[in-house]
């Protein structure tokens, strides 16, 4: 069973936040949530199967207490022992509940009150709650160029492409030797050979640093002149001194190696190992630009003469032996088994990430700030490189159509961020914000490496768009359907049940047994209205009726719930299908009198990581996810963080494990037939959502949802 870790981030002293309305409020860093109804931040109160802390209650309803009394009459029988007595009250007070909607009917007829009808249409909106709280601060990075963005762009001193079709600098051999060029004129008319190699198989930091660096780059030009060019692309040599030229030069990177004639591979000494040098040089981040994007590849160990040709599948079995999504790579671009365009971008991204973390386990989450050696060379200048934070996406940059521009002062999920704005085609960021990571990460939780539903990244058809990043890292979303998840108590559900002739008919008769006794007694005691024995037999029939009433109410009220007044309820723990139709319709008819064919609440086939389809003729969830989530809940990890969320309007049920529970439910996407539902809690402070899980629910709910403003997630 998938599961998610958690992690504690509640933190001391008073939280200042703002409303719908922007007014300040301050409170307390328990967990609040944005009331649908008034608007306001107020502290969650969560019901609980079993409740601990004192923000936790016992579950509680507002269903109709005539249902309840009426089922709890039929299914106990008054003949075991003392429970007569009990019988007998329980019926007398049922009894009196039955004869109120009477009563009621009476006073709105004379326009005395308001019936519980016209209670009902008020109540009833057709619509889930709504979440009411909007982003309202500035972007970071906005999408469109017409909004405002705070972020401080480091300055570009020259005009910027999309593509360049030359290098900025070039290293040429003149009659005076070996000289920097930068004359465009030279530059675009001669042929050069692009330089690929790991820093510490060059040289390493120390006094010996200088000279050894002279001896890699003296053999780099031997090497060069023996394949007949003047002219080479070294970082070392060919990088720009200032932040501007540097961050130009990483823009551009890619098209240094399409524009070259070859790209040489500069290994370490094979003595040391021929296998450790490919390793080596295939952990680097710029590996893949610098490989698929060449036209033609050789190699060269440090320690031998010979310069070999290499193609790229002989490249995949050196460099990436281990892997099937590198493998994959190459033969896609090797012309051999082509990918679609959005998968070879999301291969190309997860291989490039694992690059930095080569000497460590692969994780899912973002990976650790890159090392210094990333893009193969070290110092540029004299002074101490400055790697980029962000290096890993310039690296992936190189493989799409528009590019963004480098800056030191974002890290890789904002940059990465801002690389799908630019491509708004793929929509990367936007499939990734409804995917189920195994791992949530805590500062940008719509970033996505992997998917607990086995779903692929082209798979999610997004409903989204983003528009823009936050200061924190967390995106902007624009064109999302929300609803508000109420967590206090289960209300009162506004429903209609299968209706036939047959049933109507009969839950009609209980209504009539009041009215026949009140006859029965104005009889009695009005001789001139009628005889006495016609008012003990309406007064004998009613009781009668009074006794048969719980059966005939209840089978009047039965039958599947054709609609219901859209709710989503949560309870913190595992709840069982009776009590939650207890709960909501009053309980479960067909359970007890064997008169409904047909259950008011299903559980989901496959909406949850919990959840298990019945492999029957008709598609619906298995009743083995309850026992199953049950178990989780008491003996394995995920003890306390277990939840039920209740769907009223598909009568559908999902078990689902968070670290807090949501409060929001955000339509995101589609992705298999059904819909992609991101469950956030609220972090009023940063005026954000924190996705706690994801569940796959039918799409048909969406109309139900009311579209909301911009929503921060991170």
């Amino acid at each position: 069973m998938p599961l998610l870790p958690f992690k504690h981030r509640d933190s001391d002293g008073d939280v200042t936040c703002y409303n719908d309305l922007g007014d300040l409020k301050r409170h307390g860093p328990e967990q609040r949530y944005l009331s649908p109804t008034t608007g306001t931040c107020r502290k969650l109160v969560v019901q609980a199967v079993t409740p601990s802390g004192k923000f936790e209650v016992a579950i509680k309803d507002h269903t109709n207490q005539t249902n309840k009394l009426a089922i709890w009459l039929i299914s106990n029988s008054p003949f075991r022992g003392w429970i007569f007595f009990k019988w007998i009250g329980i019926w007398l007070w049922f009894s009196v509940k039955l004869s109120l909607p009477v009563f009621f009917l009476v006073t709105a007829y004379f326009n005395l009150i308001d019936g519980p009808e016209e209670k009902e249409s008020s109540y009833n909106t057709g619509y889930y709650k709504s979440y009411l709280r909007q982003f309202q601060e500035q972007l970071w990075e906005a999408r469109s160029r017409m909004e405002h963005s705070s972020c401080v762009k480091e300055a570009v001193e020259m005009n910027t492409r999309t593509h360049a079709s030359y290098p900025r600098i070039l290293m040429i051999r003149t009659t005076n030797g070996w000289v920097q060029c930068a004359d465009r004129d030279i530059i675009i008319q001669t042929r050069f050979i692009a330089i690929s190699f790991r820093r510490v198989d060059a040289f390493a930091r120390g006094p010996d640093e200088k000279k050894d660096r002279a001896q890699f780059i003296d053999e780099v030009r031997a090497t060069v002149l023996g394949q007949q060019f003047d002219a080479y692309w070294l970082d070392l040599e060919c990088t720009g001194e200032t932040p501007s030229e540097k961050s130009l030069d990483v823009y551009c990177m890619a098209d240094v190696y399409r524009r070259a004639e070859m790209t040489l591979i500069m290994l370490g000494r094979a003595a040391s190992g021929e296998n450790s040098c490919w390793r080596g040089w295939g952990e680097r981040v710029w590996t893949f630009p610098e490989a698929l994007l060449s036209s033609r590849l050789c190699y060269k160990f440090r320690d031998r003469e010979e310069v070999k040709p290499l193609s790229l599948f002989e490249l995949a079995n050196l460099a990436y032996a281990n892997s099937d999504e590198e493998q994959a790579i190459v033969h896609a671009y090797g012309g051999k088994d082509p990918l679609e365009r959005l998968e070879r971008l999301t291969l190309l991204k997860k291989v490039i990430w694992r690059r930095a973390t080569a000497a460590l386990p692969i994780a899912s989450g973002p990976p650790p700030p890159p090392k210094l050696d990333i893009i193969g060379g070290g110092p540029v200048t004299g002074e101490v490189y400055k790697p980029y934070k962000a290096e890993r996406v310039y690296a992936l940059m190189g493989f799409f159509e528009h590019r963004i521009q480098p800056t030191h002062e974002e890290d890789d999920l904002r940059a990465l961020a801002r690389l799908s704005m630019a491509n708004d085609s793929d929509r990367i960021t936007e499939r990734m914000v409804s995917m189920f990571p195994s791992t949530i990460t805590p500062g940008a939780c719509w970033y996505a490496d992997n998917d607990i539903y086995e779903a692929n990244l082209w798979d999610i058809l997004p409903d989204i768009q983003v528009a823009g990043v936050t200061q924190n890292g967390a995106l902007v979303l624009d064109g999302c359907r929300a609803a508000a998840i109420r967590w206090k108590d289960f209300p009162d559900i506004v429903c209609a049940p299968e209706c036939s002739q047959s049933r109507k008919m009969v839950g009609f008769i209980p209504y009539f047994s009041w009215p026949l006794i009140v006859t029965g007694l104005s009889i009695l005691w009005l001789p001139l209205i009628g005889s006495r024995m016609g008012g003990l037999v309406c007064i004998c029939a009613g009781i009668l009726l009074l006794l048969l009433s719980p059966p005939l109410l209840l089978f009047g009220q039965s039958g599947r719930v054709v609609t219901a007044q859209p709710w989503l309820i949560g309870v913190k723990g595992v709840i069982d299908r009776g009590k939650v139709e207890s709960h909501l319709y009053g309980g479960t008819v067909g359970r007890f009198a064997k008169m409904v064919p047909f259950p008011r609440m299903d559980f989901t086939p496959s909406g949850s990581p919990f959840s298990k389809p019945e492999q029957l003729v008709v598609r619906r969830g298995s009743d083995k996810q309850y026992e199953d989530a049950k178990e989780q809940e008491q003996s394995g990890p995920d003890a306390g963080h277990m939840y039920t969320l209740i769907d009223t309007y598909s009568s559908t049920m999902y078990y689902f494990r968070a670290e807090r529970p949501p409060t929001v439910c955000i339509f995101t996407g589609r992705e298999g037939g059904l819909g992609r539902f991101v469950l956030c809690s609220e972090k009023c402070k940063e005026n954000e959502l924190h996705k706690e899980t994801v569940l796959r629910m039918p799409t048909e709910i969406i109309q139900k949802m009311e579209l909301c403003g911009w929503v921060a997630l991170g």
